[in-house]
């Protein structure tokens, strides 16, 4: 499969609930346009932003669904599928390549976990034969599944194995690891970074595309940073990467990151509220008094 490199920013989109609980897909469309006014190049829906661990396969056929219908022209889509489930895991595939995705990703189950490398190939092979026609990436976040592995081994040791294997959403620390899986075979795979707030690092560890949760809400500063970086102003890339830290600090300092992320959004007028899905849950009110004060001393947003 030829592999095309992602260019950018790709926003991974909370989602939305009613007051009875249940998913609220109207919130979709207002997001879409909102993303593309951020100047976000795509959208990675049903992962760890998306609380797709705590959704039904239905609710996220469902939203999977409703981002393809509304997404704008040119925003790619991202589908993970990931599941504890290997049998759950191939229906999303399945199900994303009918409704016409332009990419699936998969973390790593996370109650029974891979037997190490070869499990996690093997696990990977599996997920990834239920949609053969679309990239597969491997979702790599060992601090929510608890599955860590050198992803530079990883793309060695895969081979054939995973055919349409394109890269790796890279949420972890491991700047060392993410240099050599963008290096290897001479840039063959497309590795996209997974820290928004070490986004500047890994454009220097060779970085062209990303995906994060605050590109939501900051896509401007973000943009900003990659912009900087690119005509090689550092100064300039390290005030914006700065001003993104404070951002995700006082989205941290609620205690309840989702949903004060989705506060964010409602300020900026997209009609989502800060409800979360148990075991999350949302706070008080009282509570977004630091976010709310970021907000008014911002000139980025």
């Amino acid at each position: 499969m030829k592999i095309t490199k992602t260019e950018g920013l790709v926003a991974a989109p909370p989602t939305g609930f009613l007051a009875d609980g249940s998913v609220d897909l109207t919130v979709v469309a207002s997001l879409a346009e909102h993303l593309h006014r951020q100047g976000v190049g795509g959208v990675f829906v049903n992962g760890t932003t998306g609380e797709g661990a705590s959704l039904t396969t239905g609710e996220r056929e469902q939203l999977a669904a409703e981002w393809r219908r509304v997404l704008p022209s040119g925003m790619k889509l991202f589908v993970h599928i990931g599941h504890n489930s290997l049998g759950e895991a191939q229906r999303l595939g399945r199900h994303a390549q009918t409704i016409g995705a332009d990419a699936v990703a998969a973390i790593a189950p996370s109650f029974f976990k891979p037997a190490g490398m070869e499990g996690v190939i093997d696990w990977c092979s599996s997920v990834a034969a239920a949609a053969p026609e679309l990239p597969f990436y491997y979702y790599h976040m060992p601090a929510m599944s608890g599955v860590a592995l050198n992803i530079a081994e990883f793309l060695q040791r895969v081979g054939d194995r995973v055919p349409n294997l394109a890269g790796i959403k890279f949420t972890f620390e491991a700047m060392g690891d993410y240099c050599e899986a963008v290096r290897l075979g001479n840039g063959q795979y497309d590795v996209l970074w997974g820290r928004d707030e070490m986004l500047l690092g890994a454009l220097a560890m060779g970085a062209r595309g990303a995906v994060g949760s605050t590109y939501n809400v900051a896509g401007p500063v973000y943009r900003g940073i990659i912009a900087a970086f690119d005509r090689g102003d550092l100064p300039a890339a390290r005030v914006q990467q700065a001003r993104a830290i404070a951002m995700i600090n006082a989205l941290v300092a609620t205690g309840h990151f989702f949903a004060a992320l989705k506060a964010l959004l409602r300020l900026q007028g997209v009609p989502i509220t800060p409800r979360v899905r148990l075991p999350l849950t949302a706070g008080a009110d009282c509570e977004w008094a630091q976010l709310q004060h970021w907000v008014a001393e911002s000139h980025a947003l």
